[in-house]
């Protein structure tokens, strides 16, 4: 009979172990499935953000150095605060239009004075992408020309305000036509 009392001990001690050790993984497993995730969604951007940016400045710097008109300096991107939303007509019918900007300067300076400077590069940028067609904004020539006359646009507007072109390319990081 002692032994019986033994047996059931062992028996429920050895299930209440493995229920214990369940759980303990379980609660692991949660910990870092959660810890992986805030990482990922939160940390991991901003680091290959800044990976990408160093590479790219450094392969435009170099090409920069294989241009006889091209402008020395560290190449800087500054970001449009707020994406470009209009609409613009189309043989069939009107389009609306998002486009996201950056600005592609050389130097601290010409960051400085393209920031300075952003409501009316936003300005000139909304006057020209508003007097496109819907029907050219779709071909990806027509959005090439779009981005020589927004550089165009922009360029004579901070020569005029700042004696000195300051912006050295137009990029469009983002691109919707519904």
């Amino acid at each position: 009979m002692a032994e019986e009392k033994e047996a059931d001990l062992e028996i429920d001690g050895g299930g209440k172990k493995k229920k214990m050790l369940i759980i303990i993984i379980a609660v692991v497993v949660l910990l870092a499935g959660g810890g992986g995730g805030y990482f990922f969604l939160m940390g991991g951007d901003s680091a290959v953000t800044a990976e990408q940016s160093g590479e790219s400045a450094e392969g435009e710097a170099a090409a920069g150095e294989e241009g006889a008109s091209a402008q020395v300096g560290t190449a800087l991107y500054v970001p449009m605060p707020r994406p470009f939303r209009f609409n613009v007509p189309g043989a069939a019918r009107d389009r609306f239009v998002e486009i996201r900007v950056q600005l592609l300067v050389r130097g601290s300076e010409n960051e400085e004075l393209a920031k300075m400077n952003v409501p009316l590069i936003e300005s000139t940028l909304l006057n020209v992408f508003s007097q496109g067609n819907a029907d050219d904004l779709a071909t990806s020539a027509g959005k090439d020309a779009l981005k020589q006359k927004s550089l165009t646009a922009v360029q004579l507007v901070m020569k005029d305000l700042e004696n000195k072109e300051t912006v050295e390319k137009v990029l469009f990081t983002g691109f919707v036509m519904q």
